[in-house]
C-alpha cells in the first residue's frame, strides 16, 4: 500500500493517536519514516518525496492545495512558498522553533505515530470564564451527544483481549467522574451499543484500515459515531511497560473524542496528540473543563 494511498484513507476519520516511541526499530518501521529523508530541506529546493510531505501536511491541516485552484504543483517535489509557511504553522501548533525549514526537531515530532484527524479542522473554544489559560478544543461543527442522552453504553468486539477490558471500563468511570454529567455501563450486544471497542489489524472490514506497527495507535469518531478502535499490531499493557503502550492512557485520550473534544495543544492534557511509549497518563483539568464547557456541566 503506497504512503499516498495511506494518507488518503484517513483524511475524514478521526483516529488517534499514539506514541513517541524509544523504540528505534518501532520508529523504523513507521509509514512517515521517509520523512527522515527530507531532513532539512528548505524553500526553493527539489527533493524527491516532497510531494509526499506536501500530502502529509494537507491531510493534517497545513496545506489546503484542494482548495486552492491556482495551485498546480501539488505532485511535484518543489519546495515552495506554501510549503514554506505550512512547516512554520506546524511548528508553531507543536511549540517548535519556527525556522520553515524540515529540521531535526521537526522530524522527530513529524515521524511520531499519532492521530488521523486534522490538528487544523478544529476551532478553539471562546468561553474564558471559567480559568484563565486553557487550551481544550471542540470538533469544527461542535457535534456533541443529544441533550438528554447522559447515559452511554459500550460494548466490546469479539476479538477484544479479556485482560484489556477492566482498564478501558476504569477509562468511563474516569470520565464519568470528571464530566459530573456522563454515565456508562457495558452492554451485552455490541451492535446495539451507543460505542463500539474494537482490536483489529491492517484491513478489518471497514474503509479505514490500520498502517501495522508504528503506524496510528487508535482510533476514535466524534459524537455521535461511536466507533473507537486499537491496532492489534502494537504492543499492548496496562500499566508502565517500556515500549509499550498503556490501554488505559489510550482509552482516557479516545474517551474524549468520543464525547466531543479533539486535540488539546497543552502538553499535560489527554487530549495531546502523541503519546510516550512506557508513560501513563491522567486526565487534566484542561480535559475536564473541556468536556463540562461542552456540555454545560
Amino acid at each position: 500500500m503506497s504512503f499516498n494511498f495511506y494518507l488518503l484513507l484517513y483524511v475524514r476519520v478521526v483516529l488517534c493517536c499514539a506514541v513517541l516511541c524509544l523504540d528505534d526499530n518501532i520508529t523504523n518501521q513507521s509509514p512517515f519514516r521517509f520523512l527522515k529523508n527530507l531532513q532539512v530541506c528548505r524553500k526553493g529546493e527539489k527533493v524527491k518525496g516532497i510531494h509526499d510531505l506536501k500530502l502529509y501536511l494537507s491531510h493534517f491541516g497545513y496545506l489546503s492545495y484542494q482548495k486552492n485552484h491556482s495551485v498546480t504543483n501539488t505532485k511535484e517535489d518543489n519546495f515552495d512558498e506554501e510549503l514554506e509557511t505550512a512547516i512554520k504553522s506546524y511548528q508553531v501548533y507543536y511549540h517548535l522553533n519556527v525556522t520553515g525549514t524540515l529540521d531535526a526537531p521537526t522530524v522527530s515530532k513529524m515521524v511520531m505515530p499519532r492521530c488521523g484527524f486534522p490538528d487544523k479542522e478544529t476551532h478553539q473554544h471562546g468561553d474564558k470564564s471559567l480559568h484563565t489559560v486553557s487550551h481544550y478544543r471542540f470538533f469544527l461543527s461542535r457535534p456533541k451527544w443529544p441533550k438528554g442522552k447522559t447515559h452511554l453504553t459500550y460494548a466490546f468486539g469479539s476479538r477484544f483481549p479479556a485482560r484489556f477490558m477492566p482498564p478501558v471500563t476504569r477509562a468511563f468511570r474516569k470520565w464519568a467522574t470528571a464530566s459530573r454529567y456522563f454515565t456508562f455501563s457495558r452492554a451485552t450486544n455490541y451492535q446495539s451499543a451507543d460505542l463500539k471497542i474494537s482490536f483489529a489489524r491492517q484491513d478489518h472490514g471497514d474503509e479505514f484500515p490500520f498502517g501495522g506497527p508504528g503506524g496510528l495507535l487508535a482510533y476514535a469518531y466524534a459524537p455521535t459515531d461511536g466507533r473507537f478502535g486499537y491496532d492489534a499490531d502494537d504492543r499492548w499493557v496496562v500499566g508502565a511497560v517500556p515500549n509499550a503502550y498503556d490501554i488505559e492512557t489510550l482509552a482516557l485520550h479516545e474517551i474524549g473524542h468520543l464525547l466531543g473534544l479533539d486535540h488539546n495543544q497543552y502538553e499535560n492534557a489527554i487530549m495531546w496528540p502523541t503519546f510516550t511509549a512506557g508513560v501513563i497518563k491522567g486526565l487534566n483539568s484542561d480535559d475536564i473543563q473541556g468536556v463540562r464547557v461542552l456540555y454545560g456541566s
